[in-house]
């Protein structure tokens, strides 16, 4: 078997029946199987797309993490859509604002969270000495984190 197999079974073994996600970290995954960090992101990237039904949330450095969200399907199409095509690497204050009232409006989130993630992807959340074009890219990262975070909850 090859190692990229093993890791993804050692992954998949993770799961428990009654979650829909595991978390862990890279450097750890890494040194288990005595492998480079780049071979556990070439698993991660190959094996648990959204395509095959998984989302990823990511979060670098010391105490980083990788969290790997198991989705049904009709989830993962919308989870793929909204993150891929409407929010992608990048989102204005503008779209990110439309894109929360639509959520909310559809019903995929409550008006109350709609307006909690407003507040953090607002211009006055995000007023740094920074560049109109880094801003839309931190905001895009916030945004991906949030919609994540509602496709957990089930």
């Amino acid at each position: 078997m090859r190692l990229s197999d093993m890791i993804e079974e050692f992954i998949k073994d993770l799961w428990e029946k009654d979650r829909d996600e595991v978390e862990l970290k890279r450097n750890e995954l890494a040194e288990y199987f005595r492998c480079a960090p780049s071979q556990i992101n070439y698993v991660l990237s190959t094996r648990f797309t959204l395509d095959h039904g998984y989302a990823i949330e990511s979060q670098r450095g010391g105490g980083g993490y990788i969290r790997i969200v198991r989705l049904a399907h009709d989830d993962s199409e919308k989870l793929a859509y909204l993150l891929n095509q409407r929010v992608g690497s990048s989102i204005s204050a503008r779209d990110a604002r439309i894109l929360c009232l639509q959520l909310a409006e559809q019903g995929t989130i409550t008006h109350g969270e709609s307006e909690l993630m407003l507040s953090a992807l607002s211009p006055q959340a995000l007023s740094l000495p920074v560049s109109e074009t880094l801003k839309d890219e931190i905001r895009a990262r916030i945004l991906r984190s949030m919609l994540l975070s509602i496709t957990q909850r089930g």
